[in-house]
């Protein structure tokens, strides 16, 4: 039985477009007609993408630039793309952005990054709440600098009445540490007589990971042809289909997106099943 259905491409030639600083903040978007715009229907869309934003350092190595600049074009891909995100109906999309390895980079790496990351909340503030979108953080607040987590509790305090796409950015994030922060949850539940071992199940653990309230991706895309998932999203992407593409995060487009979509959309989920009799495969 497959618990990960990869989609296979041959190496894509993917759309690369400039990496402006994004339109300003403006009132919020129309809906897009996806018939109209993609060929698809809502139902062939996944509900929850998760993206591993891949290819910042060798996109600045390749034009001969320091790796920040490379952080900074990759922050402003994300501010080009939530409008379009936004406007396709999606329930979640979450950025693979930090992790808890990253801490390993260089302290000139890791400090410009934190810098980016209080600047680009503040910066992409309005497009969120312009576009209703509700802005979550997923990881561990332990470790992250102040300034960070002020705008950051300031984003998600301001748009959490928002009922559009669920924004997640996965921030000082490492999987392993999810599900370990899981299981302590559940044995001190258990110490304190709140639950009972026996009757532990895949949803007490589901219910105490960091996504508790968001479905599991449908969609897993990760740039700049890497083939792992890095400690991302490890239990819930169980049954994810895995799109990868050879572009750097930097050049990622939204009609890179868009073949992202349609690639999934070809997809036969089975979720272990052996899918339709027609299909000759099981």
């Amino acid at each position: 039985m497959n618990e990960v259905e990869f989609i296979l491409q041959p190496m894509p030639q993917c759309t690369a477009s400039p990496s402006p600083s994004g339109p300003p903040a403006g009132p919020t978007q129309p809906a897009l007609d996806l018939q109209a715009e993609l060929g698809l229907t809502r139902a062939q869309l996944p509900r929850h993408v998760a993206i591993i934003m891949d290819g910042n350092g060798r996109w600045a190595k390749a034009r001969g630039l320091p790796r920040i600049r490379g952080h900074e074009q990759g922050a402003k891909t994300v501010r080009r793309l939530v409008t379009h995100w936004a406007r396709l109906g999606l329930d979640a999309l979450t950025l693979y952005s930090f992790s808890t390895e990253n801490w390993k980079r260089p302290r000139e790496e890791v400090e410009f990054l934190m810098g980016l990351y209080a600047e680009y909340l503040v910066a992409e503030r309005p497009t969120i709440l312009d576009n209703n979108v509700r802005f979550i953080h997923l990881g561990r607040r332990e470790g992250l600098p102040a300034s960070v987590l002020e705008e950051m509790d300031r984003t998600v305090r301001l748009s959490e009445g928002n009922t559009g796409l669920k924004l997640c950015l996965a921030l000082n994030y490492g999987s392993r540490e999810e599900i370990l922060d899981a299981v302590r949850a559940i044995s001190r539940d258990a110490a304190e007589g709140k639950l009972n071992p026996s009757q532990i199940e895949e949803r007490t653990i589901r219910e105490r990971l960091y996504t508790a309230n968001l479905p599991d991706p449908d969609l897993l895309i990760r740039t700049a042809w890497q083939w792992r998932l890095s400690n991302f999203l490890l239990w819930q992407l169980s049954y994810a289909e895995i799109y990868v593409c050879d572009t750097y995060w930097p050049d990622f487009s939204e009609a890179d997106f868009n073949t992202a979509l349609h690639s999934y959309a070809q997809r036969e989920r089975r979720f272990g099943d052996i899918g339709s009799a027609s299909d000759g495969t099981g």
